[in-house]
């Protein structure tokens, strides 16, 4: 399993936001990680400029997004656009990519979210055509009539990964992109709803075994910490459970909230619970890392010896 940090914008600190993720990826090659996995963020930072900021400052590590929504981007531009990261990143990105939920699409954006994986289905044939390589894009389906040039970079097609939660979006993922990225998703998710699915649509469409990745909320805490680690979690990141995607996915699992799926403890219990998710079929861990202390500089430590116990492991 290849574990990998989510690094992205922190909201507000605009004149300190790209020098920090710049630095945040240096620091995370330095400190031999396989990957980074920039969050889009509604209403923050471009994530698609981010990794390509990223891939400039970086020479080794994956950089991929986690996840860009697919309604506000016509697949075309989708394509340029990633092209243009690939380029930057010099054959080391890929593109997370999901249908998000209704109240980004809807309510943020304006913007119809009926039939989700059908109009994914139709954007796939489109960006997968436009991601071959350099050529002519022509596609015609019941959402999209394209044929335009595309001429960006030559470089080795881009891997897809889908943000994958219900049964018809996993087997898009297996027939038509490299795998899955996840949120939400405990090792009983993953082990019996998402792994069996995607797999066998990969199987029955002749693709390569797809890869899981699992985006993951990470704090190294004591033993005593635990439980007050778990309520921080819920409050800092338990919006995400009132979607109904991920009210469905959590049925799936054991995890009730986001601090049910908070891997913390000790080093000795991170490793443990990394253990669980690569048994489970993960092949990619992404770490969410959440500093937890009763002060600033307790959340400073936390954040050192959560990066440290992550990369001790990623062997």
């Amino acid at each position: 399993m290849r574990i990998g940090v989510m690094i992205g914008p922190e909201r507000g600190r605009y004149r300190e936001k790209v020098a920090r993720m710049v630095a945040d990826a240096e620091a995370a090659e330095r400190a031999g990680f396989a990957s980074i996995w920039v969050p889009q963020i509604p209403g923050d930072f471009d994530a698609l400029t981010a990794a390509a900021l990223m891939g400039r400052a970086t020479s080794r590590i994956e950089i991929g997004t986690a996840v860009v929504p697919i309604q506000p981007r016509h697949p075309l531009a989708m394509a340029q656009q990633v092209l243009s990261t690939q380029a930057a990143c010099e054959g080391r990105f890929a593109l997370g990519i999901g249908a998000s939920h209704h109240w980004v699409v809807e309510d943020m954006f304006g913007l119809p979210y009926a039939r989700p994986a059908h109009q994914m289905r139709n954007y796939l044939e489109v960006l997968n055509a436009a991601l071959a390589g350099p050529g002519t894009v022509d596609v015609e389906n019941e959402q999209y009539h394209v044929h335009a040039p595309l001429d960006v970079t030559d470089l080795a097609p881009t891997p897809i990964l889908l943000a994958a939660l219900a049964p018809v979006m996993l087997r898009l993922a297996g027939e038509h992109a490299s795998g899955t990225i996840l949120w939400m998703a405990d090792e009983r998710a993953i082990a019996e709803h998402i792994v069996p699915r995607i797999a066998k649509a990969a199987v029955a469409a002749g693709r390569p075994e797809p890869r899981i990745v699992a985006g993951v909320p990470v704090c190294v805490c004591g033993k005593d910490e635990v439980d007050g680690a778990r309520e921080w979690a819920n409050q800092v990141l338990g919006h995400a459970e009132y979607s109904p995607n991920y009210q469905r996915l959590l049925e799936h699992g054991d995890a009730g909230d986001v601090g049910d799926l908070l891997a913390a403890g000790d080093e000795t219990a991170i490793a443990a619970r990394l253990r669980s998710f690569r048994d489970a079929g993960v092949t990619d861990f992404s770490a969410r890392i959440l500093p937890f202390g009763r002060d600033r500089a307790e959340r400073i430590e936390s954040r050192r010896r959560t990066e440290a116990a992550l990369a001790s492991l990623r062997g």
